[in-house]
């Protein structure tokens, strides 16, 4: 057992190496000390999120504690001895005590390192890396998903959004998309909430509100275990619609409510249901929805081009439109 060690890495992204040289390292020492390496002037992952990603990792195990090494390097390859003494001299500094052991992947053993340069009196433990990388990830992080750990994939996770009027399939669309792609999806928050009077002709104002904030939370809970792909059914795009179709009584607040969300909310994808297939009524469906399908289809797309974002319109049969969906969603990889 040693009394203090060390471990260093830019974890960007954090891999499966990185995990298991972190528990062997942490299992062996009193202390161990993790030095997340920034690059300020390279482009990297924002260091506050690579930070979570090792506090959330080792935070149960007690005897962990982790710090920043920062430098102004332009490049990987740059990062050499001019640097090395100074950040040797920092991270002792910030440790106060003697390190007895420096944890490294295989790939410094036997290379001239700033490890074995600068910590001489320290006892150097290499851990095999499995041919995991930081850099291969990088290159297509998809195709090395099973690579980095659950509390990283909500990072690279593609959000697509399915918007459109009342009946054009989009709930059915969503879970289909889901099941193909072997991950989740969150249906439409307005669903249930929107009848808590038996009738969305009579929502309370509050209710409106309730969905704005809970479609945006079920989202940030479902990225979490999401495999590459969330599929969103609605946002607030459409809940903004029908505050005013149906007359929100506090129209302003909630205006401000769902123009915050709209503004903050990102997907890789948006597709557009246009109303082109049959009307079908199911549930409390408006008839004055039915009789203008196109007219307010088209408020709902106003709404959408007024918050700048790009969308794919998608038309045709239930066949063509997953076909359609498909395509599209494949050329996000």
């Amino acid at each position: 057992m040693y009394n203090v060690g060390l471990y260093a890495g830019s974890f960007n992204p954090l891999h499966l190496g990185h995990v298991r040289c972190i528990i062997q390292a942490a299992n062996q020492c009193k202390k161990l000390f993790i030095f997340l390496c920034v690059g300020n002037r390279r482009n990297e992952i924002d260091k506050k999120i690579r930070y979570r990603w090792l506090y959330r990792l080792t935070k149960h195990i007690g005897n962990v504690k982790i710090f920043f090494l920062e430098d102004d390097a332009e490049t990987k390859e740059a990062y050499t001895e001019e640097f090395w003494e100074v950040d040797s001299i920092k991270v002792k500094e910030a440790v106060g005590e003697k390190i007895d052991a420096v944890f490294c992947g295989d790939d410094y053993k036997g290379k001239d390192s700033f490890y074995s340069r600068h910590y001489k009196d320290s006892q150097l433990i290499f851990f095999e890396r499995s041919g995991i990388s930081s850099s291969k990830i990088r290159e297509n992080v998809y195709k090395h998903w099973d690579c980095i750990p659950n509390i990283v994939k909500p990072y690279y996770t593609k959000k697509v959004l399915l918007l459109g009027g009342e009946s054009t399939g989009k709930s059915t669309l969503t879970i289909n998309l889901a099941n193909y792609y072997n991950t989740n999806y969150i249906e439409e928050a307005g669903r249930d909430l929107s009848e808590k009077s038996g009738t969305d002709l009579l929502m309370l104002s509050e209710d409106f509100t309730e969905i704005l904030l809970t479609h945006k939370l079920n989202e940030i809970r479902a990225m979490e275990h999401s495999n590459k792909l969330l599929f969103v059914d609605t946002d607030a795009i459409v809940t903004n619609f029908y505050m005013h179709f149906l007359k929100d009584e506090n129209i302003a607040g909630n205006e401000r409510l769902a123009q915050a969300i709209i503004q903050i909310n990102r997907y890789e994808l948006i597709l557009f249901l246009e109303p082109d297939v049959e009307f079908v009524q199911d549930g409390d469906r408006s008839t004055v929805i039915k009789n203008d399908r196109l007219k307010y289809s088209n408020e709902i797309k106003k709404i959408l081009d007024n918050s700048g974002a790009e969308y794919h319109s998608i038309r045709g049969d239930y066949q063509e439109r997953f076909r359609k969906a498909v395509a599209l969603t494949d050329g996000l990889f």
